[in-house]
């Protein structure tokens, strides 16, 4: 029991990533901003991990297990599809633990020191919206878990009350008239399919996804538009984050106008900026909206609340690459935004060293 309660209440849970039976690197930092159950039911064959898996799956009939408001993982063993869990999408899906490395993380392992082997300790856990331990308990007391998540609050009221992002708003950044030369640059210049950044056998790759994120960059290449807007946030966003984060940002990565278009679905579903070799230097993400006139392309953090945050025409939202965040989608009109990441010099020696991360 000692090494099951290596995670109390109030300790965060270890982030990790492992395949699915339908995607070879699922991130379970994803799931954050709703409640989790956590099955480690340990060999398949034991009719106890049967009985447990039968309470989950009885758990999403019920709809406690939506998607929304909570959602279940089941950390396998085989990955065997003869012998595997059936995952059940929404609310219910299986990971694979093929090295017990998660299964060790989470204390569901302990050393056999009479046979010198691991033995499996199976057990359950509820996580909060930030992923952070509300309960523990052993794999029989599943039951138990489900009852104390029927009885809390809804997922963005966790805390009690809501609890806002630690976001700096930001109004008065960019004049009108340099939101209008941005977006007129990118009428006249167009922009290009925008990827993301994955992680593929330790190293950083960009991919396309239209169903995880839909916009067009377009690069500002011009020295005097760049130095503008490098003035503009050198003079009205750093020493905000000096005052708000005690952080002194010296670097700016990417000067570019993004563009999320109605016409064709632009988004950016829940994802971190930092998680791979290759953006791991980067601290505060920027997203500086250049116009309006459209309807959706809000900012929202799903581990916090449902608030929306929406900057007004050359106003700023700025947080930590390391938040969970959307861009939810355009409905009508265009959203233009200028979105640099900043960092400073000890993250920018980072970045050098891990230069050799990114694959060809």
């Amino acid at each position: 029991m000692a090494t099951m309660e290596r995670l109390l209440p109030g300790d965060p849970a270890p982030w990790f990533v492992a395949p699915s039976a339908t995607t070879p690197r699922y991130s379970f930092a994803s799931v954050a901003g709703r409640y989790i159950l956590l099955l480690f039911p340990g060999p398949a064959e034991r009719p106890e991990a049967a009985a447990a898996l039968a309470s989950l799956a009885a758990a999403r009939a019920e709809g406690v297990l939506d998607d929304v408001n909570a959602a279940g993982f089941v950390i396998a063993l085989d990955p065997d599809p003869a012998r595997a869990p059936r995952e059940a999408i929404p609310g219910l899906r299986v990971l694979f633990d093929r090295d017990l490395a998660i299964s060790r993380a989470y204390g569901a392992t302990q050393p056999d020191p009479a046979s010198g082997r691991t033995r499996y300790l199976p057990l359950a856990m509820l996580l909060d919206p930030l992923l952070r331990v509300i309960a523990t308990a052993p794999m029989a007391q599943l039951p138990a878990l489900v009852a104390l998540l029927r009885r809390l609050p809804p997922a963005p009221l966790h805390a009690g009350q809501e609890s806002p992002a630690p976001v700096l708003l930001l109004p008065r950044v960019f004049e009108p008239d340099l939101c209008r030369h941005l977006i007129e640059q990118y009428q006249a210049m167009g922009g290009t399919e925008s990827g993301f950044m994955v992680e593929r056998d330790g190293k950083t790759i960009g991919t396309l996804d239209p169903g995880h994120k839909r916009r067009k960059d377009m690069i500002i290449a011009d020295e005097p538009t760049q130095a503008a807007v490098r003035l503009r946030i050198t003079r009205r966003i750093l020493p905000e984050i000096r005052k708000a984060f005690q952080f002194q940002a010296t670097r700016i990565e990417r000067f570019i106008v993004a563009c999320y278009d109605a016409a064709d679905g632009g988004h950016f579903r829940a994802h971190r900026d930092n998680t791979t070799p290759g953006t791991a230097h980067r601290r505060f993400a920027v997203t500086i909206n250049l116009n309006d006139g459209f309807d959706g392309g809000a900012l929202w953090f799903p581990e916090f609340s449902q608030r929306r945050f929406r900057p007004p025409i050359g106003g700023a939202a700025v947080f930590s690459c390391s938040l969970l965040h959307e861009a939810t989608p355009v409905t009508r009109g265009t959203r233009y935004a200028t979105l640099p990441f900043l960092y400073d010099d000890a993250a920018a020696a980072l970045r050098e060293a891990n230069q050799a991360s990114f694959a060809p």
